[in-house]
């Protein structure tokens, strides 16, 4: 059986890799990202287009979205002060990774759900 790693991988490599997942994993936080990504840019718009999520969890998703430089919060100068959030330059190398998990994700959908319920 061949590798599915196009190199040969160290633990310390492997461990950047956990924790890239961690910046996006979780139920909402690609969620969050595709509704920003649609222009979605203040707190009341991100949630109407999630009608499911909480406003605890877009919170949530927001601060540790925020923390990783995913996202950056700005305060505009109107009154009253108007909230929104938009991706950092940091994030946009993202995309091209978003996009192989997504094509992925839909190439083996019938065995991710067969194994995972």
């Amino acid at each position: 059986m061949g590798s599915i790693c196009k190199k040969g991988y160290s633990a310390t490599d492997l461990r950047f890799a956990q924790d890239a997942l961690y910046v996006l994993g979780g139920k909402w936080k690609l969620e969050v990202i595709r509704s920003i990504a649609q222009g979605n840019s203040r707190f009341g718009e991100i949630q109407k287009s999630l009608p499911k999520i909480t406003t605890r969890m877009l919170s949530k998703a927001l601060k540790e979205l925020e923390a990783n430089h995913i996202i950056e919060r700005k305060i505009q100068d109107d009154f009253p002060p108007v909230v929104i959030y938009m991706f950092t330059g940091y994030s946009r190398a993202l995309a091209p990774i978003i996009d192989n998990l997504v094509e992925w994700a839909a190439a083996h959908r019938k065995e991710v759900l067969r194994n995972n319920g």
